[in-house]
C-alpha cells in the first residue's frame, strides 16, 4: 500500500482529532494553535479522501481486519464524504473563531471537548452498522451537552440539563429499535439488516422507536423544545456547532435508515414527517419574527430551517435522487449560513455587551464584516439566488410543481417570505442607529473574518450545486436496497 493511500484511510479522520484532544492537555500554552492545526489537518484528510473517492468510487475499511458482521466497517460514499466535507469546513471556521473568542481559562475546557465532538461526528459519518452509530451518536450528544454547559451561567446549565435528558431519551429510544432489529436479523450491519427478512410488525416498531429518538436529537417540531434554550444560551462558537453540525447527525442517520434498512416505508410515514416539517417551517419562522434577541432569533430560525429537510420527504418517492440531492444541498447551505449567523450574533454580543435587536447601535459602521456576514448568510436562509439555499429550494419547488404537490410548494414559498421578515428585522437594526447603552468593545478581526468566509461559502455553494449533486451520487447512496461489491 502506498504512503498516499495509507494517509487517506478513513480511520485517520477518527484518530487525528482524537489524538488532538489529548494533545491539547499536554500543550496547554498552545491549545488554540494545536486545535486549529488539528482541524486544518482534518480538512486536508477529508480532501484527500474525496480525491480518492472520485478516482476509485466508494470504498470501505475493516477496522482491525475484521469486517461485518463480526467487526466494524468504515464506509465512504458520495453522501458520507459530503457530510464529512461540510463538517470539516464549518469546523475550521468555528475553530478559527474560537481561537480569538475564548479566554485561556475557557479554552482549557473548550478545545478537548470540541475535538472530541469532531472525532465523534467523523466516526458517525463513516459508520455503517447500527450499534456503532448509537455509540458515536451518544458521544456527539455528551460532548455537545458539555460544551453547552461550559459557560457556567444558570441559563446555560438549565438548558444543558434539558438537552442532556433529551439526548439520553433519544439514544435510549434509538437503541431499543436497534435491539429489535438485532433480535430479528442477528446483525447490526445496515446492508445485512436491509437484506434480511423482517416481520412487518417488527420493522414498524423498530423504525418508530429509532425515528422518535433521532427526531428528538434533530429537534423537529414538536421535539424542538430543548433547542432554542440550548442554542441561545451557549457561547457563540458552541451555538454555531450545535446548529450547523450537531442537529444534522440525527437527520443523516434517519436518511440512511430510510434508504438502506427501511426502503419499503409507505407514503403515510413520509407525509407524517412532511407535515411536521411544514409546521416547523411556519411555526419556527413566526417565533423567530417575534424574538427580541439576536441569538434567540437565529435559534428559532434553526427550528424553521430544519423543517425543510422533512417537508420534502413526500416528494422522494417520485423524485428519487434529485429530491435527496436537493435536501442535502439545503443541509450544507444551512450549516454554512447558520454557523456564520451564530458567530456574527456572538460578535454583536461581544461588541455591545448585549444582543437585544432594538438596542444595536451602528453595527455596520463599526463592524462591516460582521454585517456583511449576516447579510450574505441571510440571503441563503431566505433562499435567494445565487446561494446554496436557493439551489436546494428551487429543486424542491420544481419537484413539488411537477408532482402537483401544491401544499409543499406553498410552504416553500411562504417559508421564504417569513424568513425574509426575520432576517430583515435583524439587518434593519444593524444598519440603523439604536440607543447606545455603553461603550462598545473591540472584536478581534478573526472573529469577523471567520463568519464572513462561511457566509461566502453558502453563496458559492449555489454556483457549485451541479458539481455537488454529481458528487453525491458516487456509490448510489440514494438507491434503495443496493448492495455494493468490494
Amino acid at each position: 500500500m502506498s504512503g498516499v493511500s495509507l494517509l487517506v484511510q478513513p480511520v485517520w479522520l477518527i484518530l487525528l482529532p482524537l489524538v488532538g484532544s489529548i494533545m491539547v492537555f499536554l500543550l496547554a500554552s498552545r491549545r488554540a494553535a494545536v486545535g486549529v492545526a488539528v482541524v486544518a489537518g482534518n480538512l486536508a484528510l477529508v480532501a484527500g479522501s474525496i480525491g480518492r473517492l472520485g478516482i476509485t468510487g466508494p470504498w470501505q475499511h475493516s477496522v482491525g481486519g475484521w469486517g461485518a458482521p463480526l467487526g466494524i466497517d468504515l464506509y465512504l460514499d458520495g453522501l458520507s464524504a459530503t457530510m464529512l466535507a461540510m463538517t470539516a469546513l464549518v469546523s475550521l471556521g468555528i475553530s478559527a473563531y474560537s481561537a480569538a473568542y475564548f479566554s485561556a481559562a475557557a479554552a482549557r475546557h473548550f478545545w478537548p471537548l470540541w475535538l472530541l465532538l469532531l472525532t465523534a461526528m467523523n466516526a458517525l459519518f463513516l459508520s455503517r452498522d447500527l450499534f456503532n452509530l448509537y455509540v458515536t451518536l451518544e458521544l456527539v450528544g455528551i460532548a455537545a451537552v458539555a460544551l453547552t454547559a461550559m459557560r457556567g451561567q444558570r441559563e446555560a446549565l438549565v438548558a444543558a440539563m434539558r438537552y442532556l435528558l433529551t439526548t439520553l431519551l433519544g439514544s435510549m429510544s434509538y437503541l431499543l429499535g436497534v435491539a429489535l432489529l438485532y433480535h430479528s436479523t442477528g446483525s447490526v450491519d445496515m446492508v445485512l439488516v436491509g437484506e434480511a427478512p423482517i416481520p412487518a410488525s417488527v420493522a414498524a416498531a423498530a423504525f418508530a422507536l429509532m425515528a422518535v429518538g433521532l427526531l428528538l436529537k434533530t429537534a423537529l417540531f414538536p421535539f424542538h423544545f430543548w433547542l432554542p434554550g440550548a442554542h441561545s444560551s451557549a457561547s457563540a462558537p458552541v451555538s454555531a456547532a450545535l446548529s450547523a453540525l450537531v442537529v444534522k447527525v440525527g437527520f443523516y442517520i434517519l436518511l440512511r435508515l430510510w434508504i438502506e434498512v427501511f426502503p419499503a416505508l409507505g407514503d403515510g410515514v413520509a407525509w407524517l414527517l412532511g407535515i411536521l416539517g411544514g409546521v416547523a417551517v411556519l411555526w419556527g419562522s413566526l417565533q423567530a419574527i417575534l424574538q427580541q434577541r439576536a441569538k434567540m432569533l437565529v435559534a428559532y430560525s434553526t427550528v424553521a430551517q430544519l423543517g425543510y429537510f422533512f417537508l420534502a420527504l413526500p416528494l422522494v418517492a417520485a423524485g428519487g435522487s434529485r429530491v435527496w440531492g436537493a435536501i442535502v444541498l439545503l443541509v450544507i447551505a444551512h450549516a454554512l449560513a447558520k454557523a456564520a449567523m451564530f458567530m456574527a450574533a456572538g460578535n454583536l454580543l461581544a461588541f455591545a455587551g448585549h444582543d437585544r435587536i432594538r438596542d444595536l447601535d451602528r453595527v455596520v459602521q463599526r463592524m462591516p464584516l460582521t454585517a456583511a456576514a449576516l447579510g450574505l448568510a441571510g440571503v441563503s436562509i431566505m433562499g435567494l439566488p445565487p446561494s446554496g439555499g436557493f439551489s436546494g429550494k428551487w429543486l424542491l419547488l420544481q419537484a413539488s410543481l411537477e408532482q402537483g404537490n401544491w401544499p409543499i410548494a406553498l410552504v416553500l414559498l411562504l417559508g421564504g417570505v417569513l424568513a425574509a421578515v426575520y432576517v430583515f428585522k435583524l439587518l434593519e437594526h444593524i444598519f440603523t442607529s439604536g440607543t447606545p447603552l455603553g461603550e462598545p468593545r473591540a472584536v478581534a478581526r478573526t472573529m469577523e473574518w471567520a463568519p464572513l468566509m462561511l457566509a461566502i461559502g453558502a453563496i458559492v455553494l449555489g454556483f457549485l450545486a451541479t458539481t455537488t449533486l454529481d458528487f453525491l451520487i458516487i456509490g448510489e447512496p440514494f438507491v434503495p436496497g443496493r448492495r455494493d461489491d468490494y
